[in-house]
This record gives structure tokens, sequence and C-alpha cells, in this order.
């Protein structure tokens, strides 16, 4: 399971957010980039420590300074069922042919006979 693809199912749900600075973040996914930059709303941060807390209407937090990300149990459940889904919808939507690349023809054949026997070679 890709984290970016986790974030996206993610918005609007609560997280929590721990810093590389030891600070903690709760609130709900309000957006997400690809550098894991993420925005969160209604979101309570506490110190280091733990015995200092803040609300906070929204927050902004670079995505280098992040140690870890805690989202809901069933969510991850939901993110791995729809892979899976895409996955086996991708495996049978590829066609009924045989073979790779065109078809069960043998190596070496453009439809023309065959010249030469390795490679491309210089002849016409």
């Amino acid at each position: 399971m890709l984290p970016l693809s986790l974030l996206t199912a993610a918005q609007n749900k609560p997280m929590l957010v721990e810093l590389k600075n030891g600070e903690t973040l709760n609130g709900h996914l309000v957006n997400c980039d690809n550098f894991m930059n993420i925005t969160l709303r209604e979101v309570y941060q506490t110190n280091p420590d733990g015995d200092r807390f803040w609300k906070l209407k929204e927050c902004y937090i670079r995505g280098s300074t992040i140690k870890y990300l805690r989202v809901p149990d069933v969510l991850l459940d939901t993110v791995k069922e729809e892979q899976n889904r895409a996955r086996d919808v991708g495996r049978n939507s590829r066609g009924g042919h045989i073979g790779g690349r065109g078809g069960p023809r043998a190596r070496g054949t453009r439809g023309g006979p065959m010249r030469g026997g390795r490679g491309r070679g210089r002849g016409a």
C-alpha cells in the first residue's frame, strides 16, 4: 500500500501526526501533496512533554518534519480492499490474447520470412 494513496483516502478523517521534535497534532486531514505536506483542521497540538495543549483552527505541516502518522484502522482495510479490487479489474481487462507484445508468434518473426538468425543484421 502506498502512503500517498492512503493519505488521499484519509481526507476529512481524523488522524494523529507526531513530528520529529516530539510534538503531536490531532485533527482532520484537509489536504496532502506529493511531498506529504498536510493540512489539518480542528487541531489539538501537544508539546513534546505532553503537559501543554493548544487548539488550532487549521495547521499546515511540512512533510519532512513528520515522524509518523496514525489513521483509523478501518481506513487501512478500506484502502487495501480498493487496491485489490482495482488490481483484479486491471488483470481482467487486459485482453484475452495469448503471448506478449502482439500474440503467440515465434521469436524473430515480424510477418515476413526470417532472415539472418541473430540480431537485426545489415541486410535489407
